[in-house]
């Protein structure tokens, strides 16, 4: 009888649950272990097929009636910064960021509860503990980093933590997992700052994609990945290029 290996991925379809993006909608995922050694070569393959991940799962959207989910890669090498764009980024110039293995602190973690009873008091992770954080920095087979973003004015060293995003780092681009900031600084635009930021560590890199995840047409809280141009969106066959 014919085995197959351990890691051959199996996939799984979630039972029905509320769509956190569309009123009045219900939403299933297909998701599988991300594991053994083939981990990070088969989270490339996901990634470039639509999936996105959370620890070691990969997983995307398998609604029966709704393709409202399109996976979104920005343009590195094509992408050009707006004025509003560039006035984020001046507006955040005392900010430097810093790419750094992926292991938690309790800094960190203050920062994320901070914005989760913020931001998202009514979302799904609200209440994760320490614990529960550590393990989605740490709960890993693929390569991923921590990009620290701190504000350092004249005199101040090491600066106050203002901004994290959990990255995994990618053969054709950066993969931005989760990203959490200060929410008293709102007005600053930490949550673009980010993307700017990695759009240009991902030139740095050679690597001509940055993944946003999913934008979802008609959700206020995806909007704002439409804005990153040009970009490519998983089409039902292939990437398509949008220009605006």
């Amino acid at each position: 009888m014919t085995q197959q290996p351990r890691d051959t991925p199996q996939f799984f379809l979630t039972a029905p649950t509320t769509c956190p993006y569309l009123p009045g909608r219900q939403e299933r995922k297909v998701f599988t272990h991300l594991v053994g050694k083939r981990a990070m070569q088969l989270n490339e393959i996901l990634t470039q097929g639509g999936f996105r991940r959370s620890q070691s799962i990969a997983y995307r959207p398998a609604c029966e009636n709704c393709r409202a989910c399109v996976s979104v890669r920005v343009l590195v090498n094509d992408f050009r910064p707006s004025e509003s764009f560039r006035r984020v980024m001046r507006n955040n110039a005392d900010i430097t960021g810093r790419m750094q293995p992926a292991s938690p602190t309790s800094e960190q973690y203050a920062l994320f509860r901070g914005y989760l009873d913020a931001r998202h008091a009514d979302g799904g992770m609200v209440d994760m503990s320490v614990l529960d954080y550590a393990m989605m920095v740490e709960d890993s087979h693929v390569e991923t980093r921590l990009v620290e973003y701190r504000r350092a004015p004249a005199g101040q060293a090491p600066g106050e933590l203002v901004a994290v995003s959990l990255t995994d780092i990618l053969s054709d681009g950066l993969s931005m997992v989760y990203s959490f900031y200060e929410p008293d600084y709102e007005s600053r635009s930490l949550g673009t700052m980010m993307i700017l930021d990695h759009i240009a560590r991902a030139k740095t890199l050679g690597l001509p994609y940055l993944y946003l995840g999913y934008w979802v047409e008609g959700s206020k809280k995806m909007a704002y990945k439409a804005r990153f141009l040009p970009q490519e969106r998983l089409g039902m066959v292939a990437w398509e290029r949008v220009e605006k």
